[in-house]
C-alpha cells in the first residue's frame, strides 16, 4: 500500500513549487496525470522484473513508454526528476535559463563542451530535451526517409505523428518579432508563403509549437498521460549503470539493467521473454552506455579496460550537430518572448528566429549605456542559419570507464565538409539581405538623441563586405553555435539494424536520435517523438503477430 502511494506523495511534494514560482501557469493548466505512474527510484524494490526496460525518459521514451505500457509491463528509467520540481521549465519566459545557468548536476540541462570548443547541453528530466528547447514543431522531410535506412511504413509514420500531434502541438498566433520576421524573410526572396504547415516545404511558412497560447510548455512527458497506469512504471532518479547481458557468448542478449538510484542503493530490474532492454537515452547518452557495457570498437574499450562484450567499430561514429549562426539586435521597443514560431526553408539552409529579454546587467560595456533607456532588461532579436543534414561529423570516445555520469567526449567537426561552410555562407548573406528588407526598418534605433542609428548589435555583425567568400567562411567558423540538433553514434546499418535492433545482441533495441544519419527537417523533436509511438506500434504488431 506505502509504494502504491508514492505517486501521490510525489506529486503533493512538487506541486506546491510551482504555485510559489510561477506566476502565471498554475497547476490546474497543465496534466499531470502521469505523476500516478512516477516513483522515486529509491522507493521502488531492489529486484523485478518487467516485460520492456526502457533506459531513458526522454523526448522518444516517453511516447514509446505510452504505447508498449498499453499490453505490456513497462518500466522507465529516468536519471532526472520530473518537470514540476523545475516549474520554470513549464513556461515560455523561464525556459531559457537552464542553458545559461550553472549546472549543479541536478539542473534539467546537463552542460557540456564539445572538443570543438563549443559549449552544449542536453537533458536531464523526465521529458529530456523537449522540457528544454525553443518549442517547435515540424515535421521531417521527404529525404530523411528515404536517407535514415530505417524501413519505414509511411502510414503507421503518419498515424505516428497524428497521435503525437494530439497532445503536444499547438498553432498560436504569431508575435510581433515573429510576424515582422516571416515578413521580411519573404521579401528577402525565401519564398512562397506557405502559411502554416506542419510538413517540411521549400518557402517560408509558421509552423507548431509545444508551447501553447499562454506560454505554457507540452514536451514529451505529457505522451505519458496516454499510457496504461497499471502498467507504466517511471522512476526519476534512476541512473542506469549496466546492462545485464546472457553468459552464452553464442547467443548474447540482454537480460536487464544494474541501476543506481540517489540513496546509491543499487537495483536489478530484468525482463521477461520475450521483452526487451531498450536505450532512449539520447544521441550521447545511448553510445556511451553501449560503450561503457562493453559494446563498441576493441580499441577504445581495450584502452580503458573494459572487457568486449560485442565489437563493433561503429558505436560512437558518425556523431553529428547541425551548426548554429546568428545574428542579435536589440530592439528598439519591447517584445515578448517568443520561441521559434516560423521558419525560411531552402535546400542549403533553413532560417529561424527567437526574441528574449535580457538583463540590462548583461549589456557589453560597449552597450552599458542602454541601461539607462532600458534600466530592467532589453529585448533582443536573433535571426539564425542551420545547416541540414549536416555532411560534417565527428565521434563519441568515453572519458572514463568509471560513471555513466561523466560526459563523454565529444566531437562534431562542424564544417569539416567544405559543402556545410557554402551553406553557411548562403545562409548568413541572406540573413543580410533579410536585415535590408522595409519590414525590418521598424527595428532600427532612432532618435534617440543621435546616439543611437540603425541596428544595435548584441554580439558579433555580419562583414562588412558580404560578397567576400574568406570574410564570410571566417565569420561562419568563428561564430558557430549548436543548435543542439545531436545524432548519430548508433546509426542505422552501422550500429542497429532497420528495426533499430542492435546488431549482434538480441533484446537489445535502440530508440532515439542516435539511430539518425541526418537531422530531421527543421527541428528534430516532432520526429523524435514520433519515432517513439511509430516503434511502440510496430512492436505491438509484431508481438501480435508472432502469438
Amino acid at each position: 500500500m506505502a509504494l502504491l502511494l508514492l505517486p501521490l506523495l510525489l506529486f503533493n511534494l512538487f506541486l506546491p513549487q510551482l504555485e510559489d514560482v510561477l506566476a502565471l501557469p498554475t497547476p490546474s493548466d497543465y496534466d499531470f496525470t502521469y505523476m500516478r505512474s512516477v516513483y522515486d527510484a529509491s522507493d521502488l524494490p531492489l529486484g523485478e522484473e518487467y516485460e520492456y526496460i526502457i533506459v531513458g525518459g526522454g523526448t522518444a521514451g516517453c511516447s514509446l513508454a505510452a504505447t508498449l505500457s498499453e499490453k505490456y509491463k513497462v518500466l522507465v528509467l529516468e536519471r532526472g526528476t520530473v518537470p514540476a520540481a523545475y516549474p520554470q521549465v513549464l513556461d515560455v519566459d523561464g525556459s531559457l535559463r537552464f542553458l545559461i545557468q550553472v549546472d549543479d548536476g541536478y539542473t534539467p540541462a546537463q552542460k557540456f563542451k564539445s572538443e570543438d570548443g563549443v559549449p552544449s547541453a542536453r537533458g536531464r528530466i523526465l521529458g529530456g530535451s523537449s522540457m528544454i528547447n525553443m518549442g517547435f514543431y515540424s515535421r521531417a522531410e521527404e529525404e530523411f526517409y528515404r536517407k535514415s535506412g530505417v524501413q519505414w511504413d509511411m502510414s503507421l509514420v503518419e498515424k505516428a505523428y497524428q497521435w503525437v500531434e494530439e497532445t503536444v502541438a499547438f498553432h498560436s498566433d504569431l508575435s510581433d518579432w515573429q510576424s515582422t520576421a516571416k515578413e521580411a524573410m519573404l521579401q528577402a526572396g525565401v519564398g512562397p508563403d506557405n502559411g502554416y504547415k506542419l510538413d517540411h516545404i521549400v518557402g517560408t511558412k509558421a509552423g507548431a509549437s509545444i508551447f501553447d497560447e499562454q506560454g505554457r510548455r507540452h514536451g514529451a512527458v505529457e505522451l505519458l498521460n496516454r499510457g496504461q497506469p497499471n502498467n507504466l512504471r517511471v522512476a526519476v532518479h534512476a541512473t542506469v549503470d549496466r546492462i545485464i547481458f546472457s553468459s552464452n557468448p553464442s547467443s548474447l542478449s540482454a537480460m536487464g539493467v544494474i541501476y543506481t538510484d540517489s540513496k546509491g542503493k543499487t537495483h536489478k530490474a530484468l525482463v521477461r521473454d520475450p521483452g526487451e532492454v531498450i536505450l532512449s537515452a539520447g544521441a550521447i547518452g545511448t553510445p556511451q552506455l553501449l560503450l561503457l557495457n562493453g559494446i563498441g570498437p576493441v580499441s577504445d574499450l581495450s584502452s580503458l579496460q573494459i572487457p568486449v562484450v560485442h565489437a563493433n567499430p561503429y558505436v560512437g561514429k558518425f556523431m553529428a550537430d547541425n551548426p548554429r549562426n546568428t545574428i542579435s539586435i536589440i530592439a528598439p521597443k519591447p517584445l515578448n518572448t517568443s520561441y521559434v514560431q516560423v521558419v525560411g526553408i531552402t535546400q542549403d539552409y533553413y532560417i529561424e528566429t527567437l526574441s528574449a529579454k535580457v538583463p540590462s546587467s548583461l549589456l557589453p560595456p560597449s552597450l552599458a549605456f542602454l541601461s539607462t533607456i532600458f534600466p530592467l532588461d532589453v529585448s533582443v532579436a536573433t535571426i539564425g542559419e542551420k545547416i541540414p543534414g549536416p555532411l560534417s561529423s565527428g565521434s563519441l570516445k568515453l572519458s572514463s570507464q568509471a560513471d555513466v555520469r561523466d560526459t563523454p567526449v565529444v566531437r562534431f567537426n562542424y564544417f569539416e565538409d567544405p559543402q556545410d561552410l557554402a551553406g553557411c555562407v548562403s545562409g548568413m548573406r541572406k540573413i543580410g539581405d533579410v536585415l535590408k528588407t522595409s519590414s525590418m526598418e521598424r527595428f532600427k534605433f532612432r532618435g534617440f538623441g543621435g546616439i543611437l542609428e540603425g541596428f544595435v548589435y548584441f554580439g558579433v555583425p555580419l562583414p562588412v563586405n558580404a560578397s567576400d567568400d574568406l570574410a564570410m567562411e571566417v565569420f561562419c567558423r568563428n561564430t558557430v553555435e549548436t543548435f543542439w540538433h545531436y545524432h548519430g553514434g548508433c546509426v542505422v546499418g552501422k550500429v542497429v539494424d532497420g528495426d533499430l535492433k542492435v546488431m549482434g545482441v538480441n533484446a537489445l533495441r535502440v530508440v532515439d536520435g542516435s539511430v539518425f544519419n541526418r537531422s530531421p527537417g527543421t527541428n528534430p523533436q516532432a520526429t523524435v517523438m514520433m519515432l517513439g509511438r511509430y516503434m511502440g506500434l510496430k512492436m505491438l504488431q509484431q508481438r501480435s503477430q508472432s502469438n
